[in-house]
């Protein structure tokens, strides 16, 4: 008798599939035999995955409910996957429409189920004690639960994955300061989850039986404190024990500052991070595994997980990170290849120059910018312009890259996004620093009328109001150096990287010659 996979015919809708999350729980329900459409605000920052072409990707958002009308039709199983990580006032207000029209376009659906990711909250804390972000979370998962259309709400706390910014802050804290001044939130309880658990719960969720309305808490296997976690990373790191020391006197909102100037987790993140760890929190049921029983190497635990997650990050094998949900701009914002420009003033700074190399070898330069490789300019120059954008609040140069060697639409690069590559032609980056005006940096591979390898780069700059254009001219004096410098080290490095090849594949070839010669001469003998 044949078998099925358990979700063949059953068809799921993946909110924030450009996120942590949500891009790796797309191919766990692929290989699980679920149908995968993704809900997108920019459906071509997904289109580089390894599963798009496995999905159906729709344009929409969740606040749209035309949108979301379209995006739900046919569906079986809703994620929610959305969260917003803003620090303005009306983040609570936006959260709660956007749960309220998603939940009433499923029911109008008929959608049999939403599943929902949300955060554990602490026992015995009165919801208007928690953080703002926090109660937001738990605002949402009651919607759902009151919309009339069956809910799983899961409940995590810390997640452990390569790319996850629970991991990256554990990560940076603990290899940066071998010696550390800490908020007193290190000594609160926590019990921290592997994403690989996170992602089994979310696919298990999808088959719960109808009458299951309720919200379920997930967690690894251990329960320790938040000293305990630096302390336990620094021994699976392979680190000297380090020496944590709690203070009373950091707030969230320092340490927020704290751990944005430390980490690649810009404060804006870090504060809502911080602030959920300001009390224990710690599961109060186990009842998940009704649904999703525990196998031998399940729950994951927290040592493993750490071991998980380094590994990946060496064999540089991240597929998300959480800077991948941090997606700049609305949909509404120009771009630098509108006709005519529909934004107004645009500043541009550009440079050609002719590269003795192939175009292969020149591509290959441009896609490792960034990371581990910088910018090719003026270190010092990228260093400051870094360090003061983390200064006020902004993500700063320590994002790096998710892989080293390939980028794909929507990744994150240091304090830029990926906003088009067209692989072995363009890579245009738009900037997320902190600026007075919106700004890109495109970097292309051309031809020149007499058939020779061009390096085209242009940075781009639309102002906003008279500090935008005060920006723009109080760094232009500093162009030829940054981004003539960025320019003359690409092309220079390509032609490096092209004779270097060249080289490798004469001696190649004469190796194989010599080789054959042998061979030749071997048989001569053997005949004579």
């Amino acid at each position: 008798m044949a078998t099925s996979t358990p979700g063949t015919g059953t068809r799921c809708l993946v909110t924030g599939a450009s996120g942590y999350i949500g891009g790796r729980l797309v191919p766990e329900l692929l290989d699980n035999g679920y149908r995968v459409r993704c809900l997108a605000r920019h459906p071509d920052r997904l289109r580089d995955h390894p599963w798009a072409d496995r999905t159906e990707i729709v344009r929409g958002d969740v606040t749209d409910a035309a949108s979301l009308r379209e995006a739900l039709a046919g569906v079986d199983v809703a994620y929610y996957l959305v969260h917003s990580m803003s620090s303005t006032a009306e983040f609570e207000d936006t959260d709660r429409l956007a749960a309220r029209t998603f939940a009433h376009e499923a029911r109008s659906a008929g959608v049999r189920r939403i599943v929902y990711l949300g955060g554990l909250t602490p026992r015995g804390v009165a919801e208007d004690r928690l953080s703002p972000h926090l109660r937001s979370r738990t605002e949402v998962g009651r919607v759902f639960l009151e919309s009339g259309v069956p809910t799983t709400v899961l409940r995590a706390a810390v997640v452990i994955g390569s790319g996850s910014a629970s991991f990256e802050m554990l990560r940076y804290l603990t290899e940066r300061l071998p010696v550390m001044v800490t908020p007193s939130w290190v000594g609160s309880l926590v019990q921290p989850i592997a994403v690989r658990d996170v992602l089994r719960y979310l696919v298990a969720s999808a088959g719960m039986p109808r009458d299951v309305n309720r919200t379920f808490d997930v967690g690894g296997p251990d329960v320790l404190t938040y000293r305990d976690m630096m302390v336990r990373y620094a021994a699976v790191a392979g680190l000297r024990r380090r020496l944590i020391v709690p203070v009373p006197v950091l707030t969230p909102r320092l340490s927020s500052h704290w751990i944005g100037l430390v980490t690649p987790v810009p404060a804006a993140l870090a504060r809502p991070l911080a602030e959920s760890l300001r009390h224990e929190v710690i599961c109060t049921e186990n009842d998940i595994t009704r649904y999703a029983p525990d196998g031998p190497q399940s729950p994951i635990p927290f040592d493993t997980s750490l071991r998980l997650a380094l590994r990946r990050v060496r064999d540089a094998q991240v597929a998300t990170r959480w800077s991948s949900a941090s997606l700049p701009g609305a949909p509404s914002d120009p771009l630098p290849t509108d006709p005519d420009w529909a934004g107004g003033s645009l500043y541009s700074d550009e440079r050609t120059r002719t590269v003795d190399a192939s175009p292969a070898s020149l591509w290959r330069v441009i896609e490792g910018v960034g990371g581990e490789n910088g910018w090719y300019s003026f270190p010092l120059a990228w260093a400051v312009r870094g360090w003061a954008d983390r200064l006020v609040g902004g993500v700063g140069l320590r994002r790096g890259r998710r892989d080293a060697q390939r980028l794909r639409a929507g990744d994150a690069l240091d304090f830029w996004r990926v906003e088009e590559i067209d692989r072995g032609r363009l890579l245009r980056l738009r900037a997320e620093m902190r600026l007075p005006g919106l700004a890109w940096l495109e970097m292309a591979v051309e031809r020149d009328e007499h058939g020779r390898t061009s390096y085209r780069q242009r940075a781009l700059f639309h102002p906003r109001g008279l500090a935008g254009h005060a920006y723009w001219w109080s760094v232009a004096p500093f162009h030829a150096v940054v981004f003539g410098g960025m320019a003359r080290n690409i092309a220079r490095t390509a032609e490096a990287e092209s004779t270097r090849a060249a080289e490798t594949e004469s001696t190649r070839a004469a190796e194989t010659e010599g080789t054959r010669a042998d061979g030749r001469e071997s048989t001569r003998r053997s005949r004579s």
